[in-house]
């Protein structure tokens, strides 16, 4: 046996129904698709959740709410967290790169640090964005801190 000589199981394949060939072929005319509208000319394409006249879900669903198309969301660090973190992962600058190699963010996220806690490191830190009472506890603790828009 070679793979030119390989043939498909009795009854795998049919023939091609051949559409629109004459009216004797019992698939002449219309071609089976009915007379007139989009689904019988050729290019029809169904748009994407249509229902056929019935009301598209998405306008029954209630909506609520407001959502803020501008809103900027952060991975947020409290200060309470940083000395675990230190200790577990030895960071030596708290920055994108060294958190993303850990893989506590993701690529697009935005660090913010909150002040919920105590820092007892000094640490040089690189962010999006800082609350004062943090920025006030990691410049008592001798720590620098940049931030990166």
């Amino acid at each position: 046996m070679k793979l030119h000589t390989i043939k498909s199981a009795e009854g795998a394949t049919h023939k091609q129904k051949r559409l629109g060939r004459g009216e004797a072929s019992g698939k002449g005319g219309t071609s089976t698709k009915g007379n007139k509208g989009g689904q019988s000319r050729a290019g029809y394409q169904r748009k994407m959740a249509h229902e056929g006249g019935q009301m598209p879900i998405q306008r029954r669903l209630p909506k609520r709410g407001f959502n803020n198309v501008h809103r900027v969301s952060y991975k947020v660090f409290n200060l309470g967290q940083l000395d675990q973190l230190i200790e577990k992962y030895g960071i030596k600058e708290f920055s994108f790169e060294s958190l993303r190699e850990i893989g506590l963010i993701s690529r697009t996220d935005l660090v913010k640090v909150l002040g919920k806690g105590e820092l007892k490191s000094k640490l040089p830190f690189r962010v999006n964005a800082v609350s004062d009472k943090a920025k006030q506890a990691i410049e008592e603790a001798g720590g620098t801190i940049e931030i990166v828009k």
